[in-house]
C-alpha cells in the first residue's frame, strides 16, 4: 500500500493544480495573467485587490473580465477589490484575465493578488465528505484519485497537443519543401529562357 501511495504522492507534489500570483497593475494602464486550460476543466479563481502606502493598506476598486481562447466573455464585474469566479472550460487553450484600475487617473501602483485552482483543487471536498459521509482515510483516498484523473486528463491533453504540433510541423515541412522545389523549377526555366533568348539575340547579330 505504501508502495503505491508514495508515487501518487510524489505525482501531486508536481501536478501544478493551483497557482496564486501577485500582479502590480502600471500607473495608468491594466494587466492581464494567462493560464492554459484543457477542455471541461473546473476552475476557481479568487482575487483581491491592494495598495500599499507605507503601513496603510487599501483597497481600491477594479473591473475584471476573463475570456476564453477565442475571445468569449466567460466573467466580468466592476468595482470590486474582491471576489471568485468559477466556471468550466468549454475549449483548450489559453484563458486570459484582465484587471483594469477604475480610477487610472490616480496613478496609483495596485497589486493584484489572484489564486487558480484547478481540477481536483477547486472540487470542495467538504460538501462532498458531508454528502456522500466519507472521512478520514477513506476521504484522503477519495481526493488522491481526483488528483490521479487530473493527471490522466492532463497528459491525455498533452498528448493531442504534441499530436497537433507534429502535424503541423510536418505539414509545415512539407509545404515548405514544395515551395523549394517550386522556385528552383522556376528559376531554372527562367534561366533557360534567357539563355535560348541571348543565345538568339546574337545569332542574328552575327
Amino acid at each position: 500500500m505504501i508502495r503505491l501511495l508514495l508515487p501518487m504522492l510524489l505525482m501531486l507534489v508536481l501536478l501544478p493544480n493551483g497557482d496564486s500570483v501577485w500582479l502590480n497593475i502600471p500607473k495608468s494602464g491594466y494587466k492581464c495573467v494567462m493560464e492554459e486550460l484543457q477542455h471541461n476543466a473546473v476552475v476557481v479563481g479568487e482575487y483581491n485587490v491592494v495598495i500599499f502606502e507605507g503601513l496603510v493598506l487599501r483597497n481600491p476598486t477594479v473591473s475584471i473580465s476573463v475570456r476564453s481562447p477565442h475571445g468569449n466573455l466567460i466573467y466580468h464585474k466592476e468595482n470590486v477589490t474582491e471576489d471568485e469566479f468559477a466556471f468550466t472550460s468549454t475549449e483548450s487553450g489559453s484563458y486570459v484575465t484582465c484587471f483594469l484600475p477604475d480610477n487610472p487617473d490616480t496613478g496609483e501602483k495596485i497589486a493584484v493578488n489572484i489564486n487558480w485552482k484547478i481540477g481536483a483543487a477547486a472540487k470542495d471536498w467538504d460538501s462532498v465528505a458531508k454528502k456522500e459521509k466519507i472521512e478520514g482515510v477513506e476521504l484522503e483516498l477519495r481526493k488522491l484519485e481526483g488528483h490521479v484523473e487530473a493527471i490522466r486528463d492532463n497528459l491525455v491533453y498533452r498528448k493531442s497537443r504534441e499530436a497537433n504540433m507534429r502535424e503541423v510541423s510536418e505539414t509545415t515541412n512539407s509545404r515548405v519543401a514544395w515551395y523549394s522545389i517550386s522556385s528552383l523549377g522556376i528559376c531554372i526555366l527562367a534561366s533557360s529562357a534567357q539563355l535560348w533568348y541571348l543565345t538568339r539575340f546574337f545569332q542574328r547579330r552575327n
